[in-house]
């Protein structure tokens, strides 16, 4: 059975990280003549501040759209079409809705290790950690 992967979510939040899981689909999408959603989630402060990713200053959906403006030119040099997204909520609960949504005919989710979190976790960030366990479709984690 040959699995196919045209639609690849990756959540990007401008870190190194995500900045690595973006490669990794870009490759992907290559391989597989598919396409990549970057999806940007921007924290609501006060309901999510002990979020570790309320933290983040993300002060105008300006800032967000400068990150997928910079994915999009990414894999716009190799070939790839990206869409952009944002949401507002709850990073990992977000993505991952988003990710199980069947009208968003996801694949395969490429997630970055961990985020611009303050908080470092020991083996993977609370949102992919989140995602990995939430998210109905397969979800590559890279470090």
């Amino acid at each position: 059975m040959k699995i196919k992967t045209k639609k690849i979510l990756v959540p990007f939040d401008d870190s190194k990280n995500s900045i690595r899981g973006l490669d990794m689909a870009i490759h992907i999408a290559r391989q597989s003549h598919g396409t990549i959603t970057a999806l940007t989630v921007k924290a609501i402060p006060g309901l999510y501040t002990i979020h570790p990713l309320a933290l983040l200053d993300f002060n105008s959906m300006t800032t967000a759209k400068k990150f997928l403006n910079k994915a999009k030119v990414r894999a716009a040099k190799k070939g790839i079409q990206l869409a952009g997204k944002v949401l507002e909520g709850d990073p990992g609960f977000d993505i991952a809705k988003f990710a199980n949504n069947k009208r968003n005919g996801i694949d395969l989710v490429v997630i970055g290790a961990r985020g611009r979190s303050s908080v470092k976790e020991i083996f993977l960030g609370s949102v992919s950690n989140y995602v990995l366990h939430k998210s109905k479709k397969p979800v590559l984690i890279v470090k």
